[in-house]
């Protein structure tokens, strides 16, 4: 695959012109862009997958839920459906996609979760109902430019800064570094839990942000219980294991775990892996098996796997708490 990608490369100058002309035309307002007067927050990225989006929009669910009516609009990435869906009781990750429906596993009694490709049309039947949510998350819709958020929150990974990063196809960046600029919030995510204030400092000077931009660094936390349909497990019960994933990166997992001194095999399928009946049946095999989250929302639908199937959960650690949730509660009650 990286040899490819560097085959690749004489299409990467193409590929940044397209990215940056298409940007340029929406910043000279050629290409025209809708505004909202209620609070709209996107999260996103400059790179493809991997910089902890899902868990970022759960931290502010977390947050504005108890004081503001909350929705989720996403694309429903690889959703065997069209078109405009509310998330309800009969929802599956092949309806609605396996970030949608994970929020709303976890947040239905709290939240309204939707998804459309077409996120003007997501925002107009969301804010089109009876009582409708005071503030709408956009999940992964940076690159979306038709509609313009009030607030963006732009994630990069601590391994793999986009300031380090080229566009595709032999870089990870959706569109060109420039893109930074249209960012409020900037989160480097899946740092080291100790960052030296001398390595925060050389990442913001390679970054140089905007005066009006902000920079915080957040970690990724581990449960110390796994859960499953049935049951829970603490982590220093576990024995041989089998740790099966289908997100952008592992690594970080698989890290945690080896540092524990876990016994485990990896399966290590690519992002938003379907997983098929082959797929099943080497996984029915298996004593025990860990996953991600998101893994399990598509693997738990094997009721036979349910009993031996857990994953453990995640959630982000940000190095200045107090001041990111000013910052979103005062964008959200000015807005």
């Amino acid at each position: 695959m990286k040899i490819l990608r560097y085959i690749l490369f004489p299409i990467v100058p193409i590929y940044y012109l397209v990215t940056w002309l298409r940007n340029k035309l929406y910043d000279l307002g050629i290409k025209k862009s809708v505004s909202y007067n209620f609070p709209v927050i996107c999260v996103g990225n400059l790179s493809v997958g991997g910089t902890g989006k899902t868990p970022m929009i759960e931290y502010l669910i977390n947050f504005l839920k108890e004081d503001f009516k909350v929705a989720t609009l996403s694309r429903g990435y690889k959703r065997k459906t069209k078109g405009f869906q509310w998330a309800n009781e009969k929802s599956t990750a092949e309806s609605i996609g396996d970030e949608p429906f994970q929020f709303y596993n976890k947040y239905e009694r709290d939240i309204l979760v939707a998804v459309d490709v077409d996120r003007q049309n997501g925002i107009k039947r969301i804010r089109g109902i009876e009582n409708p949510p005071q503030v709408i998350l956009l999940d992964d819709a940076f690159q979306h430019r038709k509609v313009k958020a009030g607030f963006n929150i732009v994630l990069t990974t601590y391994a793999n800064p986009y300031f380090k990063d080229m566009v595709l196809p032999t870089g990870n960046l959706r569109e060109p570094r420039s893109g930074i600029k249209r960012a409020d919030i900037i989160i480097v995510t899946k740092c080291p839990e100790v960052l030296s204030e001398s390595n925060k400092a050389t990442i913001l000077n390679s970054m140089a942000p905007k005066p009006y931009q902000h920079v915080f660094f957040s970690s990724i936390a581990y449960a110390n219980t796994l859960i499953s349909v049935h049951s829970t497990l603490k982590i220093e019960d576990l024995k041989t294991f089998t740790l099966v994933t289908g997100i952008a990166n592992a690594k970080p997992l698989v890290d945690f775990l080896e540092a524990k001194q876990l016994d485990f095999e990896h399966l290590n399928f690519k992002d938003h892996h379907e997983f098929s009946q082959q797929d099943f049946d080497g996984l029915n095999k298996k004593e025990l098996i860990v996953t991600t989250e998101k893994d399990f929302m598509r693997l738990k639908q094997f009721e036979s796997l349910q009993h031996k199937l857990f994953y453990l959960p995640i959630t982000v650690k940000i190095n200045d708490k107090s001041k990111i949730n000013k910052l979103i509660k005062k964008f959200v009650k000015h807005s």
